[in-house]
């Protein structure tokens, strides 16, 4: 009798562990609506996510420039770590093809006046000519442009998709992360206050 219940038994066995991998994806989706579904209601700015790299140093960064762009007849740099020192610098990760980042343009735009701040763009799984005409068309904000068409660049700064924008200080610690295009709204609640605390520091 006990030999005859065991196959059955590792076949009830089987049967679990399926529902619960056919489960697990749904489990995991609520999860994360939860999460999301809790900073909509607590009134919090959902584009301000936490980060996990706030108040460390920048990730090692190493990007050859976007070819082509140049500036009073120079080519613009590419990015490395040397950019995220000795300034406040605002990373910027972008794309032709991505039309929240036309619409944050302008604002990146007003933001390259401050001298406070150095505005860099990082290029993101970008074809160069559509890059190139995107910043011809819109204007180019950026004191650097790097490419990152493979998109290992933007693991390490732990990038969901683009727009993406950091705010390093000085000294090469990140102080603060925007998901999603940067509004006036931002620039003036978030963005600026860092700004006047950390360049006067």
């Amino acid at each position: 009798m006990t030999e005859q219940k065991q196959p059955e038994t590792q076949a009830q066995s089987a049967a679990s562990k399926r529902v619960i991998m056919a489960l697990l994806p749904l489990i995991i989706f609520a999860s994360l609506a939860g999460v999301f579904a809790y900073q909509l209601l607590s009134g919090k700015d959902a584009s301000t996510i936490p980060s996990a790299l706030i108040g460390k140093q920048a990730p090692e960064t190493e990007l050859p420039p976007l070819e082509g762009l140049v500036r009073d007849g120079v080519q613009l740099p590419g990015i490395t770590s040397a950019d995220f020192k000795g300034q406040l610098t605002l990373l910027n990760v972008w794309a032709s093809w991505c039309a929240p980042c036309r619409q944050e343009h302008p604002v990146f735009m007003e933001l390259a006046k401050d001298k406070r701040i150095k505005i860099v763009g990082l290029n993101y799984k970008d074809q160069p000519e559509n890059a190139r005409r995107f910043l011809g068309d819109l204007g180019n904000p950026y004191a650097a442009v790097g490419t990152d068409q493979a998109g290992r660049s933007t693991i390490n700064w732990g990038v969901y998709g683009v727009p993406e924008t950091f705010l390093i200080g000085p000294d090469g610690a990140i102080l603060y992360k925007h998901v999603g295009p940067v509004t006036p709204k931002a620039v003036v609640e978030e963005i600026l206050p860092l700004v006047e605390k950390h360049a006067s520091s």
